[in-house]
């Protein structure tokens, strides 16, 4: 079972980067619980995550610097053929995005960009768009030790290459 320290810096799949705030514990019918106490940069709030289940919900180590680079080159790299079926489409979409890993949010978001290119998204997609967006920014700033406008820049230069336009937020 991996296990966090105070101070440091993970991952909540689906939320975005966060640090490590506090670990404590709490009573369930007699029964000491562990939660690590959380706070997510993008919204600042803070989540509760028992121990028992940081495995299952997916929270990991930030990426290191190498994951990053595969990031910045599979962004830069061709673009694959989109499924279709927007439906279809949707849920293999939201099951890689609750994976947490961050080439596969990269996935998404350039399946999306490159979709929105073509014709303009569902709403449900825009969104998906600008969390997988806001979640890869987040990563590859704290990944890196840069500023998001530095992170949004080498996401730019990376999909440029492709022949895709950054997307601005929604």
């Amino acid at each position: 079972m991996m296990t966090f320290a105070v101070g440091e810096k993970v991952v909540y799949p689906n939320q975005g980067v966060g640090t490590i705030e506090n670990i404590s514990t709490r009573y369930f019918e007699q029964r000491p619980e562990k939660f690590y106490l959380l706070r997510l940069f993008c919204s600042s709030m803070t989540v509760m995550v028992p121990f028992s289940n940081a495995e299952s919900i997916g929270l990991r180590k930030l990426s290191k610097n190498t994951d990053v680079a595969n990031v910045l080159a599979y962004l830069a790299g061709p673009a694959f053929e989109n499924l279709q079926d927007w439906k279809v489409r949707f849920k293999i979409n939201s099951e890689k995005m609750l994976t947490g890993s961050l080439l596969q949010i990269a996935e998404v978001f350039k399946q999306l960009v490159r979709l929105q290119a073509e014709k303009p998204l569902s709403f449900r997609e825009k969104k998906m768009l600008d969390r997988a967006r806001t979640m890869l920014i987040s990563e590859v700033s704290q990944a890196r030790s840069i500023a998001e406008p530095e992170a949004i820049q080498l996401m730019e230069s990376a999909l440029s290459a492709a022949g895709f336009h950054f997307p601005e937020p929604a």
